[in-house]
């Protein structure tokens, strides 16, 4: 029977080592080690780990010349602007980092596309800092068309997670990264440890099934993402 495994994970820098320790040598920062216990017989995101590879399934070596371009067509964002800084739309799979200051518009910015490609595709928007109240009010002030898309208040990530087994989007919105915690680790929400495993576990996600993956992260006043 698999044991237990025990690590102390740095809330700043998210480095791991095996013992405790007042000072982490990675960052030099003091008093910022937790202790993080792993059980393998429980992983830490049901159905997010790589039992099944990224895409799902086993991996095969292929040559690059035989990966058939037209299997994975962009999705149009359905705003051309967006679009073009994307390369020419979403692709499926991919995980995309919205990064701005707090107030830039980032949350408006994917509220009004999600709004519009909701029309003609699944798509599930996650937010963590605002009520559904707050979202539904901004999507009447600009006048979106709210009936397709899907919504929901979460950041628990297993609980997202399940959500998104559940719902099948082909688009999904996480708002925002910084908010989002896993239970298995006993550091608070922003750490550069819940924001590191958080976006890994959406990732691998997005990976396994195909979904676009848009993740709202926070800027700094140095210019850095928050975490």
């Amino acid at each position: 029977m698999a044991k237990k495994k025990t690590a102390f994970v740095c809330t700043d820098c998210g480095a791991d080592f095996p013992k405790w320790q007042g000072q982490c040598p990675a960052c030099g920062t003091w008093n910022t080690l937790q202790e993080f216990v792993h059980d393998p017989a429980t992983p830490m995101s049901k159905g997010a780990g790589s039992r099944g590879g990224f895409s799902g399934q086993l991996s095969e070596v292929q040559n690059l010349g035989e990966i058939v371009l037209a299997e994975t067509p962009r999705i149009s964002s359905s705003m051309g602007e967006l679009d073009r800084v994307l390369g020419g739309g979403l692709v499926p799979g991919s995980a995309i980092l919205i990064g701005g200051h707090p107030g830039a518009g980032k949350s408006t910015l994917l509220l009004q596309t999600l709004c519009k490609l909701a029309a003609t595709q699944k798509c599930l928007y996650i937010t963590g800092e605002e009520s559904l109240s707050q979202v539904a009010m901004r999507a009447d002030r600009l006048k979106l068309p709210k009936e397709q898309l899907r919504l929901a208040a979460e950041t628990d990530v297993e609980q997202i997670l399940d959500l998104a087994r559940k719902e099948q989007p082909r688009v999904l919105v996480v708002d925002s990264i910084q908010v989002m915690f896993l239970a298995a680790l006993q550091s608070a929400p922003g750490s550069v440890a819940q924001v590191r495993e958080c976006a890994a576990a959406l990732t691998r996600f997005a990976k396994q099934t195909g979904t676009v993956l848009l993740l709202v992260g926070h800027v700094t006043k140095d210019g850095t993402l928050a975490g």
